[in-house]
């Protein structure tokens, strides 16, 4: 099927996290065909890191994945933050750049979280507005995130879905689907996943996130602490048939296991995906 922005099918990746890097350095693991980073572990970073993800750029393909771009603040976009993101992808050669739907602080007070944003035609004009002149900073198209999230807004004018599908049409940008994310937040809402998904725009769709979360019982949190679980497995073959081959990373980033652990997550992802071609 193809996305919109021609970005290529990297295949089945995961994240670069520290407790690896001495390990992938040394054995370069099979069945990992790219590696995304945490845009901020390496932006600021001293030559040491530079000539890891140089050394490392050799094997694999690399996709920057950011958490303070803050696309949804009041405040004014943060320029010397951009020219950074936009130097690094340069340097990695990145398919592509992603962050968050949401903000992470204002008055200039970074709160390190991903917090919600009120989906109403003023926010969406406002992220729209931010998103054009993101993409122009750093000449090239940017791919947003939809988020986890536990309330939602007395004010929202529209579904999440339909905030997203209009966001990256009127943008022109790319959409990181996060199934655990979908999964939490529906369940913790109480909207339909799969509809949710087959009403985001295919096209859009650049890569999709695969993860764990905690359950609850009354909701559920996104913790990516665990293996990715049966609902969400179901949810991305439907994730797959709405939006075809897509680039799959799964994320673990607490109570990180052995490598063989996640290297098996991945094989699902793929089992499921060549399961879905031969449909």
């Amino acid at each position: 099927m193809g996305n919109r922005f021609a970005f290529p099918a990297l295949g089945f990746g995961l994240g670069l996290r520290a407790p690896y890097y001495d390990m992938i350095l040394e054995q370069r693991p099979k069945g990992v065909d790219f590696f995304e980073i945490i845009s901020e572990n390496f932006m600021d970073s001293h030559q040491g890191y530079r000539d890891f993800l140089s050394d490392l750029r050799r094997d694999y393909v690399f996709v920057m994945h950011g958490v303070s771009l803050s696309i949804g603040s009041t405040d004014p976009l943060n320029q010397a933050y951009l020219k950074k993101i936009k130097n690094l992808a340069g340097f990695l050669g990145v398919a592509w750049v992603s962050d968050h739907v949401c903000w992470t602080g204002v008055a200039g007070k970074n709160s390190h979280d991903l917090l919600p944003v009120p989906y109403t035609e003023e926010a969406l004009a406002h992220m729209v507005s931010r998103i054009r002149h993101v993409q122009d900073v750093l000449e090239r198209p940017i791919v947003l995130e939809n988020p986890s999230s536990y309330v939602s807004f007395a004010a929202s004018q529209m579904s999440e879905c339909e905030f997203l599908a209009r966001m990256s049409e009127e943008a022109d940008c790319g959409l990181l689907l996060d199934v655990n994310n979908v999964h939490v937040s529906g369940f913790n809402h109480g909207f339909d996943t799969r509809a949710y998904i087959s009403g985001l725009p295919a096209e859009r769709i650049v890569q999709i996130h695969l993860a764990g979360h905690k359950h609850y019982g009354t909701h559920i949190i996104d913790t990516h602490d665990s293996a990715v679980t049966d609902e969400v497995w179901a949810l991305y073959a439907h994730a797959l048939a709405h939006a075809g081959q897509v680039s799959t990373l799964v994320e673990w980033d607490d109570h990180i296991p052995e490598f063989p652990v996640l290297l098996a997550e991945l094989e699902k992802a793929r089992t499921y995906a060549h399961l879905r071609e031969a449909v």
